[in-house]
């Protein structure tokens, strides 16, 4: 009778899991006929005005992160770096590396920011109509934007969490 429970209840814990990976979704709808879905090449800009390079001082310095994890690049300024289609990408200056980490926001999700200070920007090439929200401390809307394949510079202080969808 255990062995059977214990069977029983590996089978639902493994519905469970899978029925969980099929429910998953990107932020995107459907390309629309009207978006491109071509990658786009950003430059990355200039470092922040008054940073100095990584040096035994700034041990302490900590990598920007986001949660959930996405994939990143790090990219040196006046590196090419691409954004492709489906993603909303966002860069922060990254004071243990001295220069830029470039953030993959692709899944539709809530994403919560540790360590993004100053100005950074982002790139959105998300289809589908979607809109983003950058939210402050308390959850207030600081920002809603829709894709339109510029890229914008931003003042990532006042902003604690990222919305893509």
């Amino acid at each position: 009778m255990r062995d059977k429970r214990s069977l029983l209840a590996f089978l639902g814990a493994l519905a469970l899991a899978l029925a969980g990976l099929l429910l998953a979704a990107p932020a995107q709808a459907a390309v629309s006929p009207t978006h491109s879905t071509a990658a786009h090449v950003m430059i990355l800009p200039a470092a922040p005005h008054g940073v100095a390079a990584v040096s035994p001082k700034s041990a302490a310095a900590v990598s920007p992160t986001v949660s959930p994890a996405v994939s990143t690049v790090h990219g040196a300024p006046g590196t090419p770096i691409t954004c492709a289609a489906g993603n909303l990408c966002a860069f922060a200056w990254d004071p243990t590396t001295s220069d830029w980490k470039l953030f993959y926001l692709y899944t539709c999700n809530r994403y919560s920011l540790s360590n993004w200070l100053g100005t950074g920007g982002y790139l959105d090439k998300q289809t589908g109509g979607v809109t983003s929200y950058f939210y402050g401390q308390s959850g207030n809307v600081l920002a809603s934007f829709t894709p339109d394949s510029a890229q914008h510079s931003y003042d990532w202080d006042p902003v604690w969490s990222i919305r893509n969808c």
